[in-house]
């Protein structure tokens, strides 16, 4: 490996020390259209191979912007698809460091059908081993489902991720809107997190660490902390939901993702007593379009990778305007549907209101939640009392009403002497609670097989 150029640098950083195995060093480009010599693409612009982070196997590839930009052809594509292979076999994460300027134009047909090929590769990785990419340089074109492909991605502050570059859109300069930086992919959610180079394989190297090494590992650790510590954060303000999630983690560790994309929904990793859960969080009580649909892909990742969800509900309907009646339903309904269907343990906690059909879209007990918690002052109902006593009694006695509408329908008491409500939690006791009950659920299974009872 050329560990001078770029792509060699990035993998000697993101790995542990002298662990990098270079797979396919001598590979080059078998076309000889238009002048094009096999001398002159050494690698053939893509440094694959596997090593280690924090001791655990991953597999590696870094394109080459030295070498024909670092542009995809067949050979090139050939020494990709092969490294999804062994990932695949090996039950082993698998890491793609982008910097190319797209398909290669001397191979034409050759390398269009290649990077077809490694589509397909990721399209049977999916579900089966983590895939995280991180944007370096250039990924246009067709090269930029790459990423939209993979788990998790990352550009750094100088690198350009687009479909069509920001001069080819019609009214639009990149001078004016440049709809190709990082800055602007990671507030649409294109990439979950942004940052120096240094950063980007820092974020990568945390978050190998929180992840199962494939779809039949558990991601667990050690844990340092303290397992009976008070949850301060959620004592003094259980809806600041970013702030309680690092509280209650070991060590206050949050990672969260898409940070700049859907403010009104976090979603993120945290170890607990050294098991990895994922968390789901209302940041604001109306439910987005953007929000649930950042929240659904999130939870369909934990479930396909065996990790816990947790969710904090503080929803009291759906934002109301004429762009959000248009898409919300259906992005309610897709969060819905990725709750429902999740079979991993699932942990929902009510710290704030929990109003309606906004409730049963945030992981409710009727839509699968193993274990429904509420912090005191938290309320579960049809909707908000003053709202319902307008329906109820109009303007007459409407306060008086409102306080008993509160106290029968929307009390976490009235919640939990109809079952709908396991416990009521105080919030300094969150953290301890939390990981009691994902420790209770740790052998649930999807479905009970046996042969016959014993009775």
């Amino acid at each position: 490996m050329s560990s001078s150029s770029k792509a060699g640098t990035r993998i000697t950083s993101l790995l542990d020390d002298n662990s990098f195995v270079e797979i396919g060093a001598r590979v080059t480009a078998r076309t000889t259209d238009f002048n094009q010599k096999p001398e002159q693409t050494p690698s053939d612009g893509v440094i694959t191979g596997y090593g280690v982070i924090n001791g655990s196997l991953v597999f590696v590839y870094s394109q080459d912007a030295s070498v024909l930009g670092g542009s995809i052809g067949e050979m090139h594509a050939k020494k990709i698809a092969g490294l999804y292979d062994m990932a695949i076999r090996t039950g082993a994460p698998i890491i793609g460091l982008i910097d190319s300027t797209g398909l290669r134009l001397q191979e034409a047909t050759d390398a269009l059908n290649a990077m077809g090929t490694i589509y397909a590769k990721q399209a049977a990785a999916s579900g089966v081993v983590p895939q995280i990419t991180a944007v370096f340089g250039n990924c246009g074109g067709g090269l930029s489902l790459f990423p939209a492909m993979t788990d998790f991605s990352f550009m750094s502050g100088d690198a350009k991720l687009f479909v069509n570059s920001p001069n080819a859109l019609a009214g639009n300069s990149e001078d004016v809107n440049d709809t190709a930086s990082a800055s602007a992919k990671s507030a649409a959610g294109a990439v979950d997190g942004i940052g120096s180079e240094d950063e980007i394989l820092a974020k990568i190297r945390t978050l190998v660490a929180l992840l199962p090494s494939n779809n039949e590992d558990s991601a667990v650790g050690e844990c340092t902390d303290d397992l009976n510590r008070s949850s301060d954060a959620a004592a003094a303000d259980p809806e600041n939901v970013s702030a309680v999630l690092a509280d209650v983690a070991d060590d206050g560790a949050f990672f969260e993702v898409k940070k700049d994309y859907a403010a009104d929904m976090v979603t993120g990793l945290l170890r607990l007593n050294g098991t990895t859960a994922g968390a789901v969080a209302n940041a604001d009580a109306k439910l987005t379009t953007a929000g649930c649909r950042k929240a659904a892909r999130f939870v369909n990742f934990c479930d396909a990778f065996n990790i816990p969800v947790i969710t904090l509900t503080n929803a009291d309907g759906f934002a109301a305007s004429a762009a959000e009646e248009n898409t919300v339903a259906a992005a309610a309904a897709e969060l819905t549907y990725a709750f429902a269907n999740a079979s991993v343990p699932k942990v929902n906690v009510i710290c704030g209101k929990a109003f309606g059909s906004a409730y049963n879209v945030m992981n409710s007990k009727a839509t699968g939640a193993d274990i429904t918690v509420a912090l005191p002052g938290a309320k579960v109902g049809m909707m908000d009392a003053k709202l319902a006593v307008q329906v109820i009694a109009g303007s007459d006695n409407a306060e008086d009403v409102a306080s008993r509408y509160d106290a029968l329908q929307n009390s976490i008491d009235s919640a939990a002497s109809h079952g709908y409500v396991d416990e009521i939690v105080e919030p300094a006791d969150l953290r301890k609670y939390l990981i009691g009950a994902e420790e209770m659920l740790f052998t649930k299974q999807a479905v009970v097989e046996k042969k016959h009872g014993t009775v």
